[in-house]
């Protein structure tokens, strides 16, 4: 990948979203919410090198957008989830 290419990078963090979301629900998210949640979630469009320049900044990597049900539940455990 180039850094003239842009990726999507949620704003704020889908790690953030879901976790917030979780501890309203009280409950674990179906994969329907996570779903549901990313694709209505806020995005910016920005160049590769930017993109991991603000995960550097935030201290970790997103998910990603793609595989966001298998990385919730992977990140999870790590969240006290």
């Amino acid at each position: 990948m180039t850094d003239e290419q842009l990726v999507l990078v949620a704003i704020p963090s889908l790690v953030a979203v879901l976790l917030n979301r979780e501890q309203q629900k009280g409950s674990p998210l179906t994969e329907d919410e996570v779903v549901a949640i990313r694709d209505s979630a806020a995005y910016m469009a920005m160049p590769y090198d930017v993109a991991a320049q603000v995960a550097e900044k935030r201290g970790y990597d997103d998910i990603r957008l793609e595989n966001a049900w298998e990385d919730w539940n992977a990140v999870r455990p790590s969240l006290g989830l």
